[in-house]
């Protein structure tokens, strides 16, 4: 039987050994703001409870003045709170996949409350930015990735700066689940996230459970109306060694 080599028993290790719950940061005053904002959409607000922002924003540390690009964003929830957190001195670059996310992209970067939001034209797999930025966010869609992921994640490794942030939240699948679930169900497996992110060159720098449900049992649509949206999901962290 062939021997495994060294850093793939390291790895090996790391994905199977359970890891505790990282510290959870309190919401900073620019992140507090940014969630109390009247201007945010009535829809945006009503989402708040099952998505809790505060915390997200928190653990993924993102800090007033930081470039920020927010990979395949939706309609805006958390393009729009990284901006007011980031604040006038940062920058939100948005990197969207499809004409209706595009579109909602174009409009907040048209809004005057929104100055510091820069959509970038072309498929994220490119990921030409002006800049280096100091974190790469995306949340319930890393799943949406269904080829390509491997150069996908080198490009964010290369567009971060040293010590930089590559933030994932997603639909949680079953450990084992293949590829067949990111379109079936619009989940992924956690541990294939990490074996495919830590392949980059990234390291695990936390992971939290303050969006974790466990009466999903994670086999169904993550838009059944049984779950209401209200899905087990997990919260990583990478680093980009400096």
């Amino acid at each position: 039987m062939k021997s495994m080599s060294a850093p793939a028993a390291a790895l090996l290790i790391l994905l199977s050994a359970p890891l505790a719950a990282s510290a959870q940061p309190a919401p900073s005053l620019a992140i507090a703001a940014a969630v109390a904002d009247a201007g945010r959409p009535a829809t945006d607000r009503f989402r708040d409870e099952r998505r809790k922002p505060a915390a997200t924003l928190a653990f993924a540390g993102i800090h007033p003045g930081e470039r920020v690009a927010e990979l395949i964003p939706g309609n805006g929830y958390y393009t729009r709170l990284i901006a007011k957190t980031v604040g006038a001195q940062g920058h939100v670059y948005t990197l969207p996949f499809t004409e209706p996310r595009i579109a909602a992209s174009r409009a907040i970067a048209a809004d005057p409350a929104y100055k510091n939001v820069t959509l970038v034209a072309g498929s994220p797999m490119g990921l030409t930015l002006p800049e280096k930025v100091d974190l790469v966010w995306t949340t319930q869609n890393y799943h949406d990735i269904r080829a390509g992921r491997a150069q996908l994640n080198k490009a964010i490794f290369d567009a971060l700066k040293p010590g930089g942030v590559y933030f994932i939240v997603d639909h949680a699948a079953k450990p084992g689940a293949g590829d067949g679930v990111l379109l079936s169900l619009h989940r992924i497996d956690e541990d294939v996230v990490k074996t495919e992110v830590l392949a980059t060159g990234f390291v695990l720098d936390g992971e939290a459970d303050f969006l974790r449900n466990p009466k999903d049992d994670r086999t169904k649509m993550v838009f059944d109306r049984e779950l209401n949206r209200d899905t087990d999901q997990f919260v990583l962290r990478f680093r980009k060694p400096a």
